[in-house]
């Protein structure tokens, strides 16, 4: 960029730019358009992923849909996120930038493509035929390595952060790239999958604590996390849909499609409602360093746990139009279990964050026990589903009860504690 170059000229072209980091106190600070459309991308990974989970749980194949669905998604999890940190802290949005997201998008695409092979491979239990996952992974990676081998070179301040990251990646690439080639068991690509995985995070953790860090920007990577949630949410309204669309062909318009569809959105909002409680940039914004490797990562098991949800909505609808082999209580438990899991996520994120445990949430969390329990029992004594969801509906609502009525309060008093220390 030229000296006499005005910050308006700046946002009128694309023209290659120095990658020094962004700042850190950047105020308004929000997503860019770039990063919504690369979103938009893991759209479909999560599609993938939760209809083959769907279909799995829906022909009694549980246990190697879970599997498969576990991998997936933290596959399409992780490649999210190291593009997201790594664009809060250098995001020049030059035509460089942008032409290496696009090839990062590719590979989300192709990763997308390669999701039902992974749970068909798992399901015949040969091997992990996880080629075009891995090929598409190592396309996202490569594109990664560069941007940050730019970031180095551009930054000489946090040019050993830079580095640690791109050695981290680099080396991990070796073990991807030979996954592709080799059809190792299940288990032995499982294991070497953690093997890899462990050194890639490894990288972060070095570059962030050791090595100095990066510009990431508390608020902006609170925004990108929130935005994927909503989009791992949409799986929710997909279910719903598939849902009430299952009801309507085998009943017609009735009150049982009123109840599933009330269930099926009411849950999804409520999960929404009660994810946006987290004060994630108050905290990370104050303890950088301190919250932000195990709320970045903790919060994989929040996104699979919502994208999980909307399988389960998928698997109720498969019951509905007769296609599941399972009795209504199992259908229910596609649902509740991921919905639990979220809920407890929640939680341990919540006091992760504030550094202190709320006896109150105790009670709200029986509170929200008694609720599914509930439920379970009338689909055990065989109550409608649609009435089954909709008594589900209600766990979400205790914690926003719980929230707006008594825990805004606390929250306040905590988060100005923390301005203090």
């Amino acid at each position: 960029m030229a000296d006499n170059e005005t910050p308006l000229s700046t946002e009128l072209h694309h023209h290659r730019r120095r990658m020094g980091g962004r700042d850190i106190h950047e105020f308004h600070r929000a997503a860019t358009p770039l990063e919504l459309l690369f979103d938009l991308t893991f759209v479909v990974a999560f599609a993938q992923a939760a209809s083959q989970f769907a279909h799995a749980v829906a022909e009694n194949h549980t246990k190697s849909g879970l599997i498969s669905f576990v991998f997936a998604c933290f596959a399409i999890c992780w490649a999210w996120i190291n593009f997201s940190w790594f664009a809060s802290a250098y995001d020049t949005d030059d035509w460089i930038f942008r032409v290496t997201t696009m090839v990062q998008m590719v590979g989300v695409l192709i990763l997308a493509l390669g999701i039902p092979d992974v749970f068909t491979s798992i399901e015949k239990g040969e091997y992990l035929d996880n080629a075009v996952v891995v090929f598409g992974y190592v396309i996202m990676r490569v594109a990664m390595i560069f941007q940050w081998l730019r970031a180095a070179k551009q930054d000489p301040e946090r040019r050993r952060a830079c580095l640690t990251y791109a050695k981290a990646i680099a080396f991990a690439q070796i073990g991807w790239v030979a996954m592709i080639f080799l059809n190792f068991s299940i288990g032995v690509t499982l294991v070497l999958t953690a093997i890899f995985v462990a050194i890639e995070m490894l990288g972060p953790f070095l570059a962030e604590r050791k090595d100095g860090g990066t510009p990431w920007h508390a608020h902006h990577i609170a925004e990108r996390y929130a935005l994927i949630v909503i989009i791992a949410l949409g799986e929710g309204i997909v279910g719903t849909v598939a849902a009430l669309a299952a009801v309507i062909q085998t009943q017609g318009w009735s009150v049982d499609v009123a109840f599933v569809g009330l269930a099926g959105t009411g849950l999804t909002f409520g999960m929404w409602w009660v994810f946006f409680i987290l004060p994630s940039a108050h905290v990370l914004h104050a303890q950088r360093t301190k919250k932000s490797f195990v709320w970045g990562y903790g919060l994989m098991i929040t996104i699979a746990s919502i994208v999980a949800t909307g399988a389960g909505l998928h698997v109720a609808a498969y019951f509905i139009e007769g296609k599941a082999k399972l009795d209504a209580l199992p259908v229910l438990l596609s649902v509740v279990v991921p919905v639990v899991i979220f809920l407890v996520s929640i939680y341990a994120i919540y006091a992760y964050l504030v550094d202190e445990f709320d006896r109150f949430h105790l009670w709200l969390f029986v509170a929200t026990v008694l609720i599914i329990a509930a439920a379970i029992t009338a689909a055990y004594v065989g109550v409608s589903l649609p009435i089954c969801l909709l008594i589900l509906m209600l766990a979400p609502v205790v914690t926003i009860i719980g929230y707006e009525t008594r825990g805004h309060k606390h929250q306040m008093e905590v988060l100005s504690q923390n301005r203090e220390r």
